[in-house]
This record gives C-alpha cells, sequence and structure tokens, in this order.
C-alpha cells in the first residue's frame, strides 16, 4: 500500500446543526436532579455513551477521546455506523471521521448522499443546515490521491464500498491513521477518512450554511448564514 506522512493543519466537515443544539428535552426539566436522570435515560440507550463506558463491538472504549474540544462530535462519527449501509471505508460496527481540503468538496459529497435519500423518498424537498467542524490530521496515511481509478474509487457503491471496507481493516492493522484519496463526487477535491478517534485533532466548528432541495434533485447552497 502506498503509505504518506502528513500533516494536514485545517480539514473540514459538514455536520447538521441539530447535532449542534442542546437536548430537545433540556427545557422541560425544572433543575440539575431532572437535568441528571434525562443525562441517565440517555446513557442506557446512546450508543456513544456506551462506546465511551465500556466499547462496543468494533470499537474499544480506550480508542475514543476524552477532555478535548467536541470529544463527542469525534467519539460519535465512530460509535455511529449505519448496520444496513456501510461508507466507502467503514463497515456497519465502525465509523470512521470523514473529512476534505475544501468545503466545495464536503458539498459535493454531502448532497451526493442525501439527494438519494430524497430520491428513495421520492421528494426532492428538503432545507438542511449544516456547520463547518474544521479539525487537524496528521500522522501516516494509505494514498490513494495518485490512484483515482482504484477499484475502491468507483461510483458503484456495492462494488466498490466492500473494497473500501477491506483497505481500511488493512490500513488499521498495519497503524496507519487513515486513508487520503481523490473524491468521487468532485472533481480535483481530496478527501480524508481518519480511521483512529485519536488522529482527529483540535476540532472548532466554523460557518453555517444551508442546503435547499425545491423539487430537483440538485440543492441551491446558501451561505455562510
Amino acid at each position: 500500500m502506498p503509505v504518506a506522512t502528513e500533516a494536514f493543519p485545517r480539514t473540514v466537515r459538514l455536520v447538521t446543526t441539530a447535532r449542534l443544539r442542546e437536548p430537545v428535552l433540556a427545557p422541560l426539566v425544572d433543575g440539575d436532579g431532572e437535568l441528571a436522570l434525562l443525562a441517565e435515560i440517555e446513557g442506557a440507550t446512546s450508543r456513544r455513551l456506551t462506546a465511551e463506558d465500556r466499547g462496543i463491538p468494533g470499537l474499544a472504549a480506550n480508542e475514543l477521546v476524552h477532555d478535548v474540544p467536541h470529544a463527542r462530535f469525534i467519539n460519535a462519527s465512530f460509535a455511529y455506523a449505519r448496520p444496513g449501509q456501510p461508507n466507502r471505508f467503514n463497515g456497519p460496527d465502525r465509523g470512521a471521521w470523514y473529512a476534505a481540503l475544501a468545503i466545495e468538496t464536503c458539498f459535493r459529497e454531502v448532497a451526493h448522499h442525501l439527494t438519494r435519500v430524497l430520491a428513495d423518498a421520492g421528494d426532492f424537498h428538503a432545507v438542511v443546515d449544516y456547520a463547518e467542524m474544521f479539525s487537524s490530521l496528521a500522522g501516516a496515511f494509505l494514498d490513494l490521491r495518485e490512484a483515482p481509478d482504484h477499484p475502491a474509487l468507483g461510483a458503484d457503491e456495492q462494488a466498490a464500498y466492500p473494497l473500501g471496507n477491506a483497505l481500511a481493516r488493512a490500513a488499521r492493522a498495519g497503524g496507519l491513521n487513515g486513508i487520503i484519496y481523490p473524491s468521487v463526487r468532485h472533481r480535483g477535491g481530496t478527501c480524508i477518512a481518519a480511521l483512529r478517534p485519536a488522529a482527529v485533532q483540535s476540532v472548532r466548528q466554523g460557518a453555517v450554511y444551508r442546503m435547499t432541495w425545491r423539487g430537483e434533485p440538485t440543492p441551491t447552497i446558501d451561505g455562510p448564514l
């Protein structure tokens, strides 16, 4: 595998602003006691909190990060994987931190996946606000930038994703922090999949943008808001 040692001082990832808001039930409680009870209930049902406490299949508790800015965002990206819908470089039992070097690449990647969801629903009407989450990434990475035709980077997800997951497992077993690869959705864009929580450093929030689908599969993008 081609390996590169890199230091990216600023990468960007988009997260929905819904994740930035306080818990929806918080305004309904009357004091710290009730808030603690809500936290206990959340702890019984939150995959992230379970992972942080005792680990989950595919993700050990000691891999996760603590006492760093936005630790819950980092840990959640690894704790929450979609059992029926693996991503390019992570499977059903372990997530990854996907980022890019440019916000335009994030727009293309996020729009592609959400447009597919809307297509499945048969309704191209939606408004979603996304916030930039910047981070620095450094270390040894599997480097696919010179291999844009690698089968793991194919547009056919059914064929490409199993190969990408195999690469990710091999990269982790080889002690690598992640995978650098050319964006499949944005020509000329560069993406990074961090495969270890500790590889994600100095996370901070940036601007907010709004994606709007008005009956067409291509959204308009407004912002910063």
